[in-house]
């Protein structure tokens, strides 16, 4: 097994002063449901148990209870021979999914760990297919509910995100499938002109107006939902659908399980990356006046706003390596 280290959040504790926490969920193919429970269960001391016909939850693991099941939206269908003969034309396609419960560093490292296990035993990640597309979401705790923590990291990742994704390139099947869309240019414009003071309910406010959709690299509205579940329900009519929970979902990263030099904590290093951007206040200022100077009325294109960004975030000691330099 790869031997991985999760480095600190650059906020590592919560409004509580509690270790921040993560949960993960990690999409691949290759493996049936049922054999990627026993796999997880053996690894992190658990037991594997078969809750419907493609859903098992690995009970009692070192790591707490893991969900483990085929991807599939009606999976949960009260027409049983519709959701079988579904999930059958699909299986190709849809992933198997493993879904944690909130982690501290010394768990992440175990989930890990136990994805070489999958490795190993065959699973397979987005570079596999061309229509694969399987992606790790990283529900990590905010550190409060204030502008620190939540109006920055968010403005953030904004700012960053076309740098993000031309040093650290997700795979093809993900750019062109939906679920990691771009932010819109109007609703970066709407935070950068707000600013990293912003308060949250300001910043929610220009989310649900101009990016109110779950297929974006930093998906907010689980917590936004959390926040204020009926303004993101007259926004959306999701929030019923939601799980609300006081955590950004970063659902931008591929999940390349069966690669051997990749490991859970290279999308880890990511997320940490926004963090070191968001807390130096000096920093997204310079990032926002760039970035406004950069687009006037028309973008036409976003890749020269990325490399004038990276230039801006490598004079900050920030490359796309593990840490600030």
């Amino acid at each position: 097994m790869n031997a991985v280290t999760f480095q600190n959040l650059p906020v590592a504790v919560n409004a509580e002063g509690d270790a921040r926490r993560t949960g993960v969920e990690v999409e691949f193919a290759g493996l049936g449901e049922g054999d990627a429970a026993h796999l997880l269960a053996e690894a992190l001391k658990g037991r594997a148990r078969r809750t419907d016909s493609h859903d098992w939850l690995v009970e009692g693991s070192v790591i707490g209870d893991i969900e483990v099941y085929l991807d599939a939206a009606w999976r949960k269908s009260e027409h049983a021979a519709l959701r079988e003969a579904g999930l059958r034309l699909g299986r190709d396609i849809i992933p198997v999914e493993l879904v944690t419960e909130p982690l501290d560093r010394d768990g992440l490292t175990q989930l890990a760990s136990a994805c070489d296990v999958l490795r190993d035993a065959g699973a397979e990640g987005s570079g596999r297919g061309m229509l694969y597309g399987f992606g790790v979401h990283l529900n990590v705790e905010i550190a409060g509910e204030d502008a620190a923590g939540i109006t920055r990291p968010l403005l953030a990742y904004a700012l960053i995100e076309d740098w993000l994704r031309k040093a650290m390139p997700i795979d093809r099947s993900r750019r062109v499938l939906p679920w990691t869309a771009p932010y819109p240019t109007s609703g970066v414009k709407a935070l950068a002109k707000a600013g990293p003071e912003a308060a949250p309910r300001e910043v929610m406010e220009i989310y649900l107006k101009r990016m109110a959709d779950r297929n974006h690299g930093l998906d907010m509205l689980p917590l936004f939902a959390f926040l204020d579940s009926a303004a993101v329900e007259k926004a959306t009519g999701q929030a019923k659908a939601l799980k609300a929970r006081p955590a950004f979902h970063f659902r931008l990263p591929d999940c390349r399980i069966d690669e051997p030099d990749w490991s859970l904590s290279t999308e880890w290093d990511r997320w940490c990356l926004v963090e070191r951007v968001a807390v130096d206040c000096g920093l997204l200022d310079r990032l926002a006046d760039g970035w406004l100077d950069e687009h006037g009325l028309i973008t036409l294109s976003r890749s020269g706003w990325a490399e004038r960004c990276g230039t801006i975030l490598a004079s900050a000691g920030l490359t796309a390596d593990r840490k600030a330099a």
